[in-house]
């Protein structure tokens, strides 16, 4: 019999593999888990204790993780109930967090769009990019930065990192990642985001042209190969007032 958490956490635990707080690393596997549809909406959490056991982790990191991703908003606590998954606060969040098929979602291409490069280079990679790629410390990981103009007017800041097989010289990157992707052999197939509503900051908000506090949108996405391996990781954050950006979804049959 398949045990309810595999392919959700991995079967060794997570003190043998990666880097980072024990607790961080199991927030982003449950994160996952519930963005990809493997987890509902109004599904009970598993217990703490057969968490901390699969995962090879105390109970006290299981609790460290649940409360991040209750305070994300992902998870909700019911007094004399349990743990609950939460994700699903509007139409919209229902739609994305029940596809698990989201393909694209960059900002609005016109005529009049055009990208300024902020930083572009190989870098160590931090804990999340090591977690969200599959990446080992050792390796090497390309930070791209952008700053999207439509109209000649700033829209969004684009983080994307992508491990450096397969972006050995990040300087030849003329476009959007996600874009520059679709180009190569390395072309994502679907891709899992969050959306979250918040307050910009800087340095954000002075390339976006903002007097902080500035109500925006920032959007994460990681995107994989038909393969099942995550090969892009970006971070956007777009003003408030801007015009927009665009999503595509593919539906599953079930």
């Amino acid at each position: 019999m398949t045990h309810p958490l595999a392919g959700i956490l991995p079967p060794e635990g997570f003190k043998s593999r990666g880097t980072g707080p024990l607790y961080r690393r199991l927030r982003l596997c449950l994160e996952k888990a519930i963005l990809s549809g493997k987890f509902n909406h109004g599904d009970a959490l598993i217990p703490e204790r057969v968490l901390a056991s699969h995962a090879g982790v105390s109970r006290v990191t299981v609790r460290k993780a649940i409360e991040s991703l209750v305070n994300e908003g992902l998870l909700v606590r019911r007094r004399g109930a349990g743990t609950f998954v939460e994700c699903v606060r509007s139409n919209v969040g229902d739609l994305l967090c029940r596809s698990a098929q989201l393909v694209d979602a960059s900002p609005r291409q016109c005529a009049n769009s055009r990208v300024q490069w902020l930083e572009r280079g190989l870098f160590q990679p931090t804990s999340d990019e090591i977690i969200t790629l599959g990446l080992s410390a050792h390796s090497r990981v390309a930070r791209l930065t952008c700053l999207h103009f439509s109209n000649d007017e700033p829209l969004a800041v684009e983080r994307s990192s992508v491990s450096a097989d397969i972006i050995p010289e990040p300087l030849r990157v003329n476009s959007s990642v996600h874009d520059w992707l679709r180009g190569t052999n390395a072309r994502p197939v679907r891709a899992i985001q969050r959306l979250t509503i918040g307050s910009i900051k800087e340095p954000d908000a002075r390339w976006l042209g903002l007097i902080p506090p500035a109500a925006g949108l920032s959007v994460e996405r990681v995107a994989y190969l038909s393969s099942g391996r995550a090969i892009e990781f970006t971070r956007s954050v777009f003003r408030g007032d801007g015009h927009g950006f665009v999503s595509e979804f593919e539906f599953s049959k079930s």
